[in-house]
């Protein structure tokens, strides 16, 4: 049994292939940002998939699907759309119906967390309630999930940690997206403390990207900058996760999405939480944990097609 997972998110282009022990193929390509930009339009990134599509075709080759997943809107909400998943779930419609099999739609969130978990080796958190946070470019959301039910609890009520970072990263002069980069300036520089701004489950981080321009103007060092973007964000993760475990009571803490790779918070967060994190390949966007969840779907439908004929 063979799955394919496809996801077209706003900035990268992936396909994965999961079997039923593993993921087999996890490819991707990141689409281009000018150097200097802050992001790129619907309409470019809808384009990238298009072109980006046929090439990892190309790279995973003949397969025998099973069934087909994609990524069809980004939350688990009525009104959650953007236009750049639009290339994925053509595509995916069309394998399915040229090669007769079926087609199951994600939100791209949910195959953050699938992956996550995945790839943390924390199979356990399927069976109990838990506290999930999504934060990267596209969201910063604090999710309580149980039985796989995703429900949004939390979130930021303005800018995302990844854009604030990426938005941070270009005003330095470093290459969009900026994650890494801008860790790696950081360094081990200890950043003043910032005044975050948490109230309960929701965050504001709009705050960030103006005190960290008025540093620069100010003749700040790029590094402390860094430094104090990350400490930042860092906190204002810490103080949400706190307030979570206090409103709904000890649980392990799932941390997913590329913003979550982030070494310095990472660490921060293990040392005090339950804390997993998927592998920064699985945390960044992919497309292996829509192919998970497809194979999950396929599995279950299997078993209840077992449990009817008896």
């Amino acid at each position: 049994m063979i799955y394919l997972g496809l996801d077209t998110s706003n900035y990268t282009t992936s396909m994965a292939v999961a079997d039923d022990n593993s993921i087999i193929y996890n490819e991707k390509i990141l689409l281009n940002v000018d150097k200097g930009k802050k992001g790129l339009r619907q309409s470019d990134a809808v384009f990238a998939h298009v072109r980006n599509i046929p090439e990892l075709a190309g790279r995973i080759g003949k397969l025998k699907f099973t069934a087909i997943g994609y990524a069809a809107y980004p939350r688990d909400a009525a009104s959650s759309y953007m236009p750049c998943f639009e290339p994925g779930l053509s595509a995916a419609r069309c394998m399915s119906a040229l090669f007769g099999i079926p087609s199951y739609p994600f939100s791209h969130q949910a195959g953050h967390i699938a992956a996550a978990v995945y790839s943390a080796g924390a199979e356990k958190l399927k069976e109990a309630p838990y506290i999930a946070f999504h934060v990267s470019g596209g969201t910063t959301e604090l999710l309580y999930i149980k039985e796989r039910k995703i429900l949004p609890v939390g979130r930021s009520l303005d800018l995302h940690a990844g854009q604030a970072i990426d938005r941070i990263g270009v005003m330095l002069g470093l290459a969009f997206p900026c994650g890494a980069e801008l860790e790696k300036l950081a360094g081990h520089i200890t950043p003043v403390k910032p005044q975050i701004c948490v109230k309960g489950l929701d965050c504001n981080l709009s705050g960030l990207e103006n005190q960290a321009a008025h540093m620069l103007k100010k003749g700040c060092k790029p590094e402390k900058i860094a430094a104090y973007t990350i400490e930042f964000i860092k906190l204002t993760i810490d103080a949400m996760t706190e307030n979570a475990l206090e409103r709904f009571g000890p649980m392990p803490v799932l941390y997913a999405g590329g913003v979550m790779s982030n070494g310095i918070i990472k660490e921060h967060l293990k040392s005090k939480y339950d804390a997993y994190f998927g592998q920064p390949e699985y945390s960044c966007d992919n497309a292996a944990g829509i192919a998970l969840l497809c194979r999950d779907v396929c599995n279950n439908t299997r078993k209840n097609e077992v449990i009817n004929a008896r």
